[in-house]
């Protein structure tokens, strides 16, 4: 077999696929993820039986790496003695991260697809791999000190050669309680079926997402009025009015403002949809480092002789939840800033009983105060099939080895 692997042709090939099955690249902690792994011989079938392909073996692994900002965290210093650390070079041995960037922070147990499969000219094999996404993983993160990116790696070996690594990038949301619910063995005095395993796991995954939702349409469609009245040092300005403060990813954030409640005039108004990140103190690289905030989605109106006004901001469903972590915490906030005028602005009002319209002037110049002031809110995961449908991750990925 050594022989014959160093003399093939060298334009002799295996097209290796990996797909998930389920529409979209985004999961829920706690639900199997399965993907189907398709090697196929490119040759046309009437290709000598010499033609025929050899794997010695392949394997699967779901990983998590952590990217972090050398200029915002300190991380410790990786342990030498880890076994997937000393062998990341290694070309004849599964490291599911050789050639990551950062740190494997999580990782499941390596799956044997096969071993010494040979495909004939035009010939294909399709193997599954299944594998339940830890529920004790950070969710997927992009942010500016720190993210969190969850891949699965395949790794395929032919005979005499090095292994080759295929990738499928996903997305993991991750509900906090849901780990928690323990669900009823109601087949616990059927017989068991060998056979129905499959299907088993399935409605165990269906029954998470409809938990899932159950837990997400709890939390955040309870609906009470929220009044704040926002003054500053001359005043009242306006009174503010949001019906919830709890969301899920994807849905919008309304709010109303009742400027005629006020005493003193506003000019204008800004209201940020922002999440703030923050490094733990154990692991910042500068002692009282500041916050990174980031934006994502932004209303400004001029409001000067607006008794009523509201806004509605989106939050995107390609946005991370809020969460926390030993490393770093996310968390999400209204900010709003206010240009107030220092003095009441004069108002010329048309004399009674007469016809023309009356017009205002505005005047040329002046003088304003500024103020700020946030508002906390608490953003969930949202429903993993509407996330997929913003996600920048393909489904499926390809490797000729």
């Amino acid at each position: 077999r050594a022989a014959s692997g160093k003399g093939r042709s060298g334009s002799a090939m295996i097209e290796v696929r990996a797909a998930l099955v389920r529409g979209g690249p985004a999961f829920l902690a706690g639900e199997t993820l399965e993907c189907l792994v398709t090697l196929r011989n490119p040759l046309p079938p009437d290709a000598t039986s010499a033609s025929s392909e050899m794997l010695a073996w392949a394997s699967a692994q779901i990983h998590c790496q952590l990217h972090a900002s050398e200029s915002r965290v300190s991380l410790p210093p990786a342990d030498p003695r880890r076994p997937h650390d000393v062998q990341a070079e290694s070309e004849t041995v599964f490291v599911p991260n050789r050639g990551e960037r950062g740190q494997c922070i999580l990782s499941t147990p390596p799956k044997i697809l096969f071993c010494d499969l040979r495909l004939d000219p035009g010939e294909s094999k399709t193997y599954s791999y299944c594998e339940t996404l830890p529920v004790d993983g950070p969710p997927s993160f992009r942010g500016q000190a720190v993210k969190y990116v969850y891949k699965l790696t395949i790794g395929c070996q032919r005979v005499n050669s090095p292994i080759k690594l295929l990738r499928v990038p996903f997305r993991v949301l991750v509900l906090h309680g849901l780990q928690d619910y323990q669900f009823p063995q109601d087949e616990a005095v059927a017989p068991s079926n060998p056979f129905l395993e499959e299907e088993e796991g399935a409605k165990k995954d269906s029954r998470l997402a409809d938990l899932a939702t159950e837990l997400l349409m709890a939390a955040t469609s309870r609906r009470s009025l929220h009044l704040y009245n926002i003054s500053n040092s001359r005043g009242k300005v306006a009174a503010f009015c949001i019906f919830k403060t709890v969301y899920k990813i994807g849905e919008d954030v309304v709010g109303t403002f009742n400027f005629s409640a006020g005493d003193m005039p506003c000019l204008q108004y800004s209201v940020s949809l922002q999440t703030e990140e923050q490094v733990q103190e154990a692991f910042q690289r500068r002692c009282g480092q500041p916050t990174s905030y980031s934006t994502h989605a932004r209303h400004q109106e001029s409001c000067l002789h607006t008794s009523r006004t509201s806004f509605s901001l989106p939050i995107p469903l390609s946005s991370a939840p809020g969460f926390s972590t030993n490393i770093v915490s996310l968390k999400w906030r209204l900010h709003f800033e206010f240009v107030t005028a220092r003095e009441a602005a004069e108002l010329r009002e048309a004399p009674e009983g007469q016809a023309e319209a009356a017009s205002w002037v505005g005047v040329e110049q002046m003088a304003v105060d500024t103020f700020s002031w946030d508002l906390p809110i608490k953003v969930l995961p949202t429903n993993p099939l509407l996330a997929s449908c913003v996600s920048p991750f393909s489904s499926s990925s390809t490797l000729t080895i």
